[in-house]
């Protein structure tokens, strides 16, 4: 593949920004490393979802979603976009399957109690119900390698949520699961690419499939199978507000500009960059004027919630004591540190984005 080395790549990814669609930007060299068989076919399958990551990748608009779906990688099968259904259907995924060198997308968790029987995806030709573990099994084991959508593909997500931190009903009562933990269960070594979010980017989910496809092999990694290009960095030191944190200065009620740390934003807690990578180019949860809940973390949303609740273990600076007890720590003594504080960081040119 000409003109794009793997290091130009990986900065492209990291740099691009919410004015320029990453996936407009990979689709020439995508187009160019295009083998003369033609683009490799793909399979997305569902399990225990709400098909948001689905909706957020279909919203992608430079190019056009149908561009990237016939252009970059030839997509086989999708619950919600395939015109097949029933038998039809199930004949395009065992074709593609017998084939070989397909990727596989999966979105939504592993749902494994009661045999699979919580998430039935079609028959067989005798009547026999498929559920989606076995259908995941059988096609996770084929594929040349595998992209889990979503933090419920990822880690588990909402579906294993418990909400009361209980080991022993880990999974929920569905025994729900992340596939990279379903293929160690399994014993199925196929390689595993995790791209959370609640819903992922776009530009995540395109950025590194377009790895895998240009260069054969998996994107840097860190240990829990996130792609560094994009989960490299933590929000919260990138973040929009970042100048209030760092100057104590936190929002009692959303309406206000400021950290919206006590108002249980997770952002310390939080790998991605969607502090520059805006969705459709125009917002994200902080630029909404919302707390980030770190839904890229393998914890959540136990690990959130609750979700609007301040998180008790962030220190504060210039403050000595956690987050929770920031309400009885900003008395007047603090307040006046607080504003030297402040005088401070206006003399330095403090005050202002804070990049990395």
């Amino acid at each position: 593949m000409k003109g794009l080395s793997r290091r130009d790549f990986l900065k492209l990814c990291a740099g691009s920004a919410a004015a320029v669609s990453l996936s407009e930007l990979l689709l020439p060299h995508l187009l160019e490393a295009a083998p003369a068989s033609g683009n490799p076919p793909a399979l997305w399958i569902q399990g225990a979802s709400c098909t948001g990551c689905s909706v957020s990748l279909l919203d992608s608009e430079q190019p056009a979603i149908a561009t990237i779906l016939t252009d970059v990688i030839s997509l086989k099968f999708h619950p919600n976009i395939s015109g097949a259904s029933g038998y039809l259907a199930t004949k395009v995924i065992n074709d593609t399957a017998a084939a070989g060198g397909f990727y596989l997308v999966v979105e939504g968790s592993v749902p494994t109690g009661a045999n699979g029987m919580y998430c039935t995806v079609g028959e067989t030709e005798n009547g026999q119900t498929i559920t989606f573990v076995d259908r995941l099994a059988d096609l996770g084991s084929k594929a040349a390698a595998v992209l889990a959508v979503g933090t419920c593909a990822s880690f588990g997500g909402i579906p294993a949520a418990t909400y009361g931190g209980n080991p022993t009903t880990h999974g929920g009562p569905t025994g729900c699961m992340g596939v990279l933990e379903f293929f160690k269960q399994k014993g199925i070594t196929t390689p595993v690419i995790n791209v959370p979010g609640c819903p992922p980017h776009p530009d995540w989910m395109v950025g590194s499939l377009a790895h895998v496809l240009l260069y054969k092999t998996l994107p840097p990694m860190d240990q829990y199978h996130r792609p560094t290009m994009f989960y490299g960095r933590i929000l919260h030191d990138n973040c929009q507000r970042r100048q209030y944190f760092d100057n104590s200065q936190f929002a009692k009620m959303f309406s206000e500009p400021y950290c919206l740390l006590e108002l249980g934003c997770k952002g310390p807690f939080a790998a991605c960059d969607s502090y520059k990578r805006q969705w459709n180019g125009v917002s994200s949860c902080i630029l909404a004027n919302g707390p980030c809940y770190a839904c890229t973390d393998m914890n959540f949303p136990d690990g959130s919630s609750p979700i609007y609740q301040r998180y008790p273990d962030v220190k504060l600076p210039d403050i000595d004591a956690s987050a929770d007890a920031v309400g009885v720590t900003l008395g007047a003594a603090v307040v006046l540190g607080m504003a030297a504080h402040l005088v401070g960081n206006a003399v330095n040119g403090r005050l202002g984005h804070k990049e990395e």
